[in-house]
């Protein structure tokens, strides 16, 4: 056994004269002492020492008198009253009070003194677990010292971003405004946990539970009003029987419209990872600024989202959606023959060459919009994509788009002589509209007749209904992009080219999201396929007519099953080896 010799200074006189228990007391308040004044010394050198300390306090308080014991009395003529803190006697009971804990960082500027307090603590194993929490986060950057809260932060960390596009910045405001702020923005800074970013989430989905009843709700009240309205219309006879439903049409009306308000759409799992990406850049900028410590949107579980793949309105699909009424995806794409059915029924309409531009060479729409006629050379057969309209809080602006997204399209004959015929049609509305109202000078290729630029949400409705008039399977204006990518992918153009044209970061995206594989790709892959196996021998399949005339399947059927040893059918089958 080995032992270990310390040597200590001369004791001192109180230390020879008491050598009692008492004196290993006095010794060790002496060393915590000088623990602290070490600690508290290196501090202000700069030098950073972890060395908490631990004391236990209570709330209770005792009236403050003067040096012969009069209470002070104040203004209200009530005694004033001071808090006892850790010299309560009480605080030998078990169950009074609470720990604290204390520890210094490195000095600031100045040397001025930095010391990190918390307190609250049931026991002092809860005040050391705490304690060795803080300290992790000033190791790894955060600024625990600050009283700045969440939403103080976003604030601040939103006024400085001044490079955003304008949707961009939107979105993010309505991001903090209906989520972050709400659930987070209380808390302090140097306080903000996993768990508060999991429990914001969990209120979100409570909030869509409740949405998702109300939604149900209105449904049946609107049912409920239109059968009301059908009874109403569909009534004949006496007055009175029309009164009576026409009231009771009314009634429900009311109640349609009373149990409507409120209603706020569902927060999708889309719309929740774009929250969580908000949080991420603004958690990643405060780490890089030394006011956070973890990125905590980063160890969130969210639900799965699943890009909706684009899906061609094949004859089966047709039928189904005839029937329903329902879409089988939110992206669906026409087919060849149906795109020419559709050309072909708006071949009369003002805008023709936009709709055909749309179509063949999938602009989208805010880029249609804001084209002009100065980024347009139909010598050249191109323009020029350099600009789009955007729709803010119902206002529109200019911005330029992505860097991506700046791109010279080729222009296809058909399409640029269609150009060349809108730019006579405006020409000759300019001079029709000079002489009877002002004529708005926007210099854009797409305009309404008095020249003023077309809004985007208007295209988009002008689209829709033109449509609905023809008859086919519905698609969105946005979908055209995603046809337009699937008949270059059919016509035999290399995937890169697509991606320029559309103007993607990746051809992956172009791809993966904006090409559907048509009919006629698939066959010709399954027969190709099939061609590339080299057969002696195949099977004789019947034709069509024979196997469908049920004749011939009624004296196929009475015809004599072979004898045993026969040749006869096997389906297939052949006797082991």
């Amino acid at each position: 056994m080995s032992f270990s010799v310390v040597a200590f200074s001369p004791a001192p006189t109180w230390f020879k004269d008491t050598p009692t228990l008492e004196c290993w007391g006095k010794i060790e308040h002496r060393f915590d002492k000088d623990r602290h004044r070490r600690s508290t010394s290196e501090a202000t050198k700069g030098i950073h020492v972890f060395d908490p300390s631990y004391q236990r306090r209570c709330a209770c308080q005792e009236p403050i008198v003067e040096d012969d014991g009069t209470p002070i009395i104040d203004a209200d003529g009530a005694p004033k009253m001071r808090k006892l803190g850790a010299s309560c006697p009480k605080l030998t009971q078990k169950g009074h009070g609470t720990w604290y804990f204390y520890f210094e960082l490195e000095a600031g500027e100045g040397g001025k003194r930095r010391r990190v307090r918390r307190g609250g603590f049931a026991t002092k194993d809860e005040a050391k677990a705490k304690s060795a929490e803080v300290y992790r986060d000033v190791i790894g950057g955060a600024d625990v010292l600050s009283n700045t809260t969440v939403g103080e932060d976003l604030t601040a960390w939103l006024k400085r971003k001044r490079r955003l596009a304008r949707t961009t910045r939107h979105g993010y405001e309505e991001h903090i405004n209906l989520y972050l702020e709400p659930h987070l923005g209380h808390i302090k800074r140097r306080d903000l946990r996993l768990r508060h970013v999991e429990a914001m989430y969990d209120a979100i989905e409570r909030e869509n539970a409740e949405r998702l009843l109300h939604h149900a709700k209105v449904v049946e009240l609107k049912e409920a009003r239109d059968a009301a309205y059908t009874a109403w219309v569909r009534t004949a006879g006496k007055k009175t029987a029309r009164r009576l439903t026409r009231r009771l049409y009314l009634e429900a009306n009311a109640a349609f419209r009373e149990g409507s308000k409120g209603k706020r759409k569902i927060t999708s799992a889309a719309t929740m990872h774009r929250i969580n990406a908000t949080l991420s850049s603004f958690l990643g900028a405060g780490i890089k600024r030394g006011e956070y410590a973890t990125n905590w949107s980063a160890m969130v579980e969210l639900p799965a989202v699943k890009r909706p793949k684009a899906l061609v309105w094949t004859p089966e699909r047709v039928e189904e959606w005839k029937r329903t009424g329902q879409k089988p995806s939110p992206v669906m794409v026409w087919t060849p023959e149906q795109t020419g059915q559709f050309l072909d029924f708006i071949c009369d309409d003002r805008l023709y060459g936009m709709w055909h531009g749309f179509i063949f060479r999938g602009p989208r729409r805010g880029e249609m919009a804001a084209l002009p006629w100065t980024e347009v050379s139909l010598s050249g057969s191109w323009f020029r994509i350099s600009a789009q309209v955007v729709e803010v809080a119902y206002r529109l602006y200019d911005e330029a788009p992505k860097q991506d997204s700046v791109r010279t399209v080729t222009l296809d004959s058909l399409t640029r002589d269609h150009w060349q015929g809108w730019q006579t049609t405006q020409a000759n509305e300019r001079e029709q509209w000079s002489g009877e109202e002002a004529w708005v000078e926007s210099n854009r290729v797409w305009t309404h007749e008095n020249g003023k630029p077309l809004h985007p949400d208007w295209i988009s409705r002008r689209f829709n209904r033109l449509v609905e008039l023809s008859g086919l399977p519905p698609v969105r204006l946005h979908d055209t992009r995603h046809l337009s990518a699937t008949l270059a992918l059919l016509g035999g153009a290399d995937i890169k080219v697509v991606q320029e044209r559309l103007g993607h970061s990746s051809r992956q995206i172009t791809s993966d999201t904006y090409t559907s594989v048509l009919p006629q790709l698939m066959t010709a892959e399954a027969e190709s396929t099939s061609a590339v196996v080299p057969r002696s021998q195949q099977k004789e399949v019947p034709p069509d007519d024979e196997r469908s005339d049920p004749e011939s399947q009624e004296e196929g059927g009475t015809e004599e099953a072979p004898e045993s040893g026969e040749d006869g059918p096997d389906e297939g089958l052949r006797p082991a080896a």
